[in-house]
């Protein structure tokens, strides 16, 4: 499985596989292409990757303005940046190494 998550200093970089009009919201589990997320916004106009910035700024405890789209803006194939995350969603594992 490839790494999805690294940290960067004190910030965590996640390599997501985002399924969009998934019938319910969340993260799920790591996969070969990264994380899987779901999400109940289309594709459109934004859409989607606005609700990842929310949902991510839930799950980690940051302000929305903390997560930002590094690569993937129109794939479902994502980079993230959280800058210094203050929790760390229950389910998944983060270690520094």
């Amino acid at each position: 499985m490839m790494n999805w998550y690294r940290w960067d200093g004190a910030d965590l970089i996640l390599q997501l596989h985002v399924q969009p009009r998934a019938s319910r919201e969340g993260l799920g589990e790591p996969t070969a292409r990264g994380l899987k997320v779901r999400l109940t916004a289309p594709p459109a106009e934004n859409q989607a990757n606005e609700a990842l910035q929310a949902l991510l700024a839930r799950e980690f405890s940051v302000p929305k303005g903390d997560i930002s789209l590094e690569r993937g803006a129109t794939g479902r194939q994502k980079q993230v940046r959280i800058r210094s995350p203050r929790r760390l969603p229950t389910g998944l594992s983060f270690p520094k190494s």
